[in-house]
């Protein structure tokens, strides 16, 4: 009894240290060892053998404890658990254990046999057989089979009674808890080993990426950056430390802080990530134009990852292409397609009973003359000073366009009659003065076409029709009365201001 006492309490205590060990977070390997090594310590049997099942079902001798022989011979032996299950389905059952008896034995199975068997007597109908084996299945919490535990050499070398069964059978239990701590321990440290190399991963990409990016967070209503990367930075003209310091709408142009915000808002609020192009402002003050993509990690606490683009250099482009196709090329004024709004926007007031405007339809007189005399040179130098000239006259609300060739027009909002004559007096006194190029003094008139626009005009060509009728009135009017009848040679007349020669128009009767 009081052996069998002894055998329990050492039982006992290898199954507290057993779990001792395992809340520690021991290996898989190191609680095998560990199960192996309390079942010879404390169980009565001289060589234990533990089997792991791996997830694709094979067996694995994984620790061998009482016989260097019997660990040379098993250790690291591999076989296909249908093998074993098969094998240990001819075992007589005690309980949960399966005994193999030596006429059930078979060197099918990869095994250790002794050569003898301490302790056993010679016709005892319950001595330990050298081919006699034990098997404890180790089954998980839930009931999975995880290993098998085989024993052999019970220290009285006669088959194990009740007890040393029931010992055997509740270490088994405590082996199978065991295992399956030890595997989720595994397989949480190879999920922080995959996180880790995935965080590894992501920074190396996070801070090596050519794209500026940028990590958002969620705390008080308040987004800050909480990560950046050297792209951003350098696309932002401010150190790490200081971004790290500010919202992310600290960094948005005033104009676009709105847009920004409500970009943030649709991205929390589950709406698909969009390229979003607004203005933000580096540390020098120039206005960046950029294209950003936000996406959403959840949390607790959610937080959006940013890729921000420089696309100032194409804003650039398409506003210069913008305006191109709206202004002239030679003299920057807005050409007569640009014209159209402006215009259409007038004949709306008009018809809405709202103020009048006035288009001043202005027509260059001999300016075929200066191009055939000087060459083309002269006239784009004299469609220049033109445009500029009439820029000059009108106010910031007005628009001066360029229709083509020598033809230009002055769109003017809310002029009195009054003030529209001498609008067009100045338009005449300005386009006549001498025009410097080359050493010559080139001088040019104009007839000007004036068309009110009221109710009564239906559309913007219906304008320009009447504003182009009104001009070729004036522009008839100056030839009959003779006043642009012939060209003298230039250089001839001693007027000419600092002695350059002048281009001058002159009556067919005064030689003026």
């Amino acid at each position: 009894m009081e052996r069998d006492r002894d055998m329990a309490m050492a039982a006992i205590r290898s199954v507290y240290r057993i779990t001792g060990r395992i809340n520690t977070g021991v290996t898989l390997a190191e609680t095998l060892q560990l199960i192996v090594d309390a079942v010879v310590d404390g169980v009565g049997f001289g060589v234990a053998v533990a089997n792991y099942l791996h997830p694709d079902k094979v067996y694995e001798a994984v620790a061998i404890a009482g016989s260097d022989e019997a660990r040379d011979t098993l250790l690291g032996v591999r076989y296909p658990a249908e093998e074993l299950d098969g094998y240990l389905e001819r075992a007589e059952r005690w309980g949960q254990l399966r005994y193999l008896p030596q006429e059930r034995f078979s060197d099918a199975i990869p095994s250790w046999v002794p050569a003898e068997v301490p302790g056993a007597t010679e016709g005892d109908d319950d001595a330990w057989h050298p081919l006699d084996a034990l098997f404890a299945p180790l089954r998980a919490p839930d009931g999975q089979l995880v290993g098998i535990l085989g024993v052999d050499l019970p220290a009285d070398g006669r088959k194990p009674g009740p007890l040393q069964r029931e010992l055997l059978e509740m270490l088994a239990a405590q082996a199978g808890i065991a295992i399956d701590n030890a595997n989720l321990v595994e397989a949480l440290r190879r999920e922080r080993r995959q996180l880790a190399a995935s965080e590894a991963a992501f920074r190396l990409a996070f801070n090596g990426a050519g794209t500026g990016m940028c990590m958002i967070g969620m705390a008080d209503d308040r987004t800050r950056l909480n990560r950046v990367n050297p792209a951003l930075c350098q696309l932002l003209g401010r150190d790490e430390d200081v971004l790290l310091s500010m919202r992310f709408a600290d960094l948005i142009h005033p104009d676009d802080v709105d847009e920004g915000r409500a970009i943030l808002v649709d991205a929390f609020g589950g709406a698909p990530m969009h390229d979003h192009e607004l203005r933000c402002v580096r540390g020098d003050g120039e206005v960046v134009w950029v294209s950003a993509t936000v996406s959403v990690v959840a949390g607790p606490p959610p937080f959006a990852i940013a890729q921000v683009q420089d696309i100032t250099g194409r804003k650039a482009a398409e506003a210069d292409l913008v305006r191109r196709a709206s202004r002239d090329p030679l003299t920057g004024l807005v050409n007569r397609e640009a014209l159209a709004a402006p215009l259409d926007a007038a004949v709306r007031r008009a018809a809405g009973g709202g103020e009048t405007s006035a288009l001043l339809f202005c027509d260059l007189d001999d300016f075929k003359v200066v191009n055939d005399t000087f060459g083309h040179d002269a006239g784009d130098a004299v469609l220049v000073a033109v445009a500029q000239r009439l820029g000059s006259l009108v106010r910031p609300t007005d628009t001066v366009a360029r229709l083509g060739g020598d033809e230009f027009v002055i769109l003017t909002e809310d002029v009195p009659a009054d003030d529209l004559a001498a609008l067009v007096d100045r338009v005449e006194r300005a386009v006549s003065a001498p025009i410097g190029h080359e050493g010559h003094a080139l001088r040019v008139r104009v007839s000007v076409g004036v068309a009110v626009i009221d109710a009564t005009i239906s559309d913007a060509g219906a304008a320009l029709r009447a504003a182009d009728r009104a001009m070729y009135l004036v522009k008839g009017h100056r030839h009959a009365s003779g006043v642009t009848g012939r060209v003298t040679a230039f250089g001839e007349h001693a007027g000419a201001p600092g002695g350059i020669p002048l281009l001058r128009l002159a009556g067919p009767d005064n030689g003026q």
